[in-house]
């Protein structure tokens, strides 16, 4: 089980870094005003989406069903942190989406938002990891 457990944590870190990169990169894009800057940050964001943090996501849910499964749903199945953090997971996936949608927006030329509503987007995944690592470790509930 702890193959598991480490296997979860190294693609939820990896997941993570893409998610604290990648609006990172959307605030630099919506600033910049030509077009090789432009084109560099398409094809470092859809090489960031679809190369690292796609796979983290799909890696960890499935390491971490792997482990609700093998025993922590037996354990954990009737406490109120495992459902929250499951909860904040699925919200974070549709920030995860969210980023896809932009993503699409600036390879298409179509972004609507400032370089400040990107930086303030960049402040969400830390209130996530922040909430969800406190929920896995403390278990407080």
């Amino acid at each position: 089980m702890l193959w598991l457990k480490a296997l979860h944590l190294i693609f939820m870190v990896t997941w993570f870094a893409g998610l604290f990169y990648l609006p990172r990169l959307y605030v630099y894009h919506a600033m910049s005003d030509d077009k090789i800057s432009h084109d560099r940050f398409k094809i470092m964001e859809r090489k960031l989406f679809f190369g690292i943090m796609t796979p983290g996501m799909i890696l960890t849910f499935a390491f971490g069903i792997w482990m609700l499964i093998s025993y922590d749903w037996a354990l954990y199945g009737h406490s109120g942190w495992l459902h929250l953090k499951l909860a904040l997971l699925g919200v974070l996936v549709i920030y995860h989406a969210m980023c896809g949608v932009w993503l699409f927006d600036f390879k298409h030329d179509r972004n609507q938002h400032s370089h400040v509503y990107f930086r303030w987007m960049n402040e969400v995944p830390v209130l996530f990891l922040v909430a969800i690592i406190i929920l896995a470790v403390v278990k407080p509930f």
